[in-house]
């Protein structure tokens, strides 16, 4: 259902998945995750389906956690050297010095890396009962920090709550192949070991 509405593909796809348990988009014990794919220009429409998907879900017996990447992101930096280091930063040195410095501070372990305080939060959840939405995933971009970056490194903490990555972009022809955000001077990534709703 390649063409279908946003809606239907939740409701008709992810959600079908999801209700099973374990969710039956589970490829790797160590890597239960999935992806959905959306169009960037969908943010506001799928933020609606979200919530709507988290009550259905939880009227089916799921307790579904939502963590926003926007909020990791300002929480790692109110955590390491504050916004307006960063700011400073970028005055000096120019945006993409700034952003490579706030990628700094989510990869490296004497910061505040995003790997690990994802998984600080999914660690005291129920694999059983409890299913994780990752959203607002654009907060990432253009360049802050790769999605398939972190999935590589979730992967090294053998989480085992069942997670759903919601990722803002287009999908290339071939099937193969995700693009961040849609942004015409990227390369799609290919690295992905879990499935996508395309």
């Amino acid at each position: 259902m390649p063409d279908s509405s946003l809606p239907e593909r939740i409701k008709y796809q992810l959600e079908q998945d999801l209700r099973q348990t374990p969710p039956a988009f589970i490829r790797y014990r160590d890597l239960p995750f999935a992806i959905f794919r959306y169009d960037p220009d969908d943010e506001w429409r799928l933020r609606g389906e979200i919530r709507r998907l988290r009550t259905r879900l939880g009227q089916a017996g799921k307790r579904v956690t939502l963590i926003s990447f926007a909020d990791l992101l300002w929480r790692a930096i109110n955590q390491t050297e504050g916004i307006e280091a960063i700011a400073q930063f970028e005055k000096e040195q120019g945006f993409l010095s700034a952003q490579q410095q706030v990628n700094t501070y989510l990869s490296r372990a004497e910061w505040a890396p995003l790997a690990d305080t994802l998984a600080g939060m999914l660690q005291p959840l129920n694999p059983q009962h409890d299913v994780v939405f990752l959203w607002r995933a654009a907060a990432m971009g253009p360049d802050i920090f790769p999605m398939s970056t972190l999935l590589e490194m979730l992967y090294e903490h053998r989480l085992e709550v069942p997670s759903v990555l919601f990722y803002p972009g287009a999908a290339e022809q071939n099937g193969m192949g995700l693009r961040f955000l849609d942004l015409p001077d990227r390369d799609a990534s290919q690295n992905y070991r879990v499935k996508i709703y395309y």
